[in-house]
Formats: C-alpha cells, sequence, structure tokens
C-alpha cells in the first residue's frame, strides 16, 4: 500500500468514527427522551385502584369448597374484601340463594334474597374476612347455588359491584 491510500483510509476511518458518535449520541438522546416520556406517563397517569372479593371456605381459606350436601344440611363460609383504591370504600353484602335456573350476570342475579348485610367501611390498602355465614337448602337439585354480590354504598345509595358464588349439588 503506498502512503496516499493509508491516508485516505485513515481519513475516512475518522469520518467512519465521528458519523457513528454522532449516530450513537442521537440515539442515546432519543432513548432517554422516549423512557422520560414514559416516566411522566406513569406518574401522571398511574394504575387504577381495584377491589377484592372473595368466599372462603369454612376454614377461612380459598381451598376445599364444598360441593355436595344433603338437604337441610348447613353449609358455612365467609367472604373477604380487599380495599385497593385510593379512597374509603363502603359496602355491603348481598347473600342469595339459586337454582339451575338462576341468571348470574355483571349485573347481579335473580336469585332468592336469603341475606342483606351492609355499611362496611374499609380504608385504603385495607382486607378484611365477614362472618361465618350459614346457609341451608331445603330442596334437593342439581347446580344449586351460593350467590354473594358486593354492593358499593354511596350516600345511602347502592350500586351493584361484584358478584361471587359456589355450586352445589344438594342430595336428600
Amino acid at each position: 500500500m503506498n502512503e496516499i491510500t493509508k491516508k485516505n483510509e485513515k481519513k475516512e476511518l475518522k469520518i467512519s468514527n465521528k458519523h457513528f458518535e454522532i449516530v450513537l449520541k442521537i440515539s442515546l438522546i432519543i432513548g432517554i427522551i422516549i423512557v422520560s416520556g414514559f416516566i411522566i406517563y406513569y406518574l401522571v397517569n398511574p394504575e387504577p385502584g381495584y377491589v377484592t372479593f372473595g368466599i372462603l371456605n369454612e376454614d377461612k381459606k380459598a381451598e376445599n369448597y364444598p360441593t355436595e350436601a344433603s338437604v337441610n344440611e348447613t353449609i358455612s363460609f365467609h367472604l373477604t374484601v380487599g380495599n385497593h383504591l385510593d379512597r374509603n370504600f363502603t359496602f355491603g353484602f348481598k347473600i342469595k340463594k339459586g337454582n339451575s335456573n338462576t341468571i348470574l350476570s355483571s349485573s347481579g342475579s335473580n336469585g332468592t334474597l336469603y341475606l342483606t348485610l351492609g355499611n362496611f367501611t374499609l380504608k385504603p390498602n385495607q382486607g378484611k374476612i365477614y362472618g361465618n355465614y350459614s346457609i341451608s337448602f331445603a330442596e334437593a337439585g342439581v347446580n344449586q347455588k351460593i350467590i354473594a354480590e358486593l354492593w358499593e354504598i354511596n350516600n345511602k345509595t347502592e350500586e351493584y359491584f361484584n358478584i361471587m358464588y359456589l355450586r352445589l349439588n344438594i342430595t336428600n
């Protein structure tokens, strides 16, 4: 290689390095702007809060639920609610009985009202287990239901919030 070729290669390498440095700086600045945008978006729009609601067995556990019972046999259960909203949550329960014709929907059920419990309040990030409620069925049937509805109470008005249920086969 001659001297001129070596100088041209060094010049091209310097120019290429400068171009690479410019592209790298621009990429870093764009990356910082994008990450900053995500952080600002998350701070301005935090995740919405939520409320947990569940049925627990007689041992206060979310397992081994009864699936069969006899007519007039007492079935015991507990309800649990957790408030993960950024405000107090005031609520009540409606416990209903249902059968295979009972409609369960996102707006409640048409089950037979068994018990109404109300006006509990949980502070943000607080949870609690309620009751030791008992229920029995007077008639045998497949697909009988214990239904628990959670109702939010606002200014003494109730608004449906959520539903949980257990299905049972009731035998003689």
